[in-house]
């Protein structure tokens, strides 16, 4: 695979992960479950991840993109 398409993918990646740092979804989760009766609930959850991580992917992305050898 291309090393150039391989840092332009880390850097979208890195400024998106700097830009969002985290979202949240809804998972239906069993309460109860006694036989016939069920019971059960929408909880949130949330993944978060540092901002620096998003950068240490755009900068590393930036290295490979400056880095890679130019196809003729």
């Amino acid at each position: 695979m291309n090393t150039k398409l391989i840092g332009i993918a880390l850097i979208i990646v890195g400024a998106i992960m700097i830009i969002w740092t985290g979202f949240t979804y809804t998972k239906k989760e069993k309460i109860i479950d006694a036989g016939p009766i069920q019971v059960s609930a929408d909880r949130q959850k949330t993944v978060n991840w540092p901002p620096y991580l998003g950068g240490i992917l755009l900068i590393g992305g930036i290295v490979v993109v400056a880095t890679s050898k130019k196809s003729v």
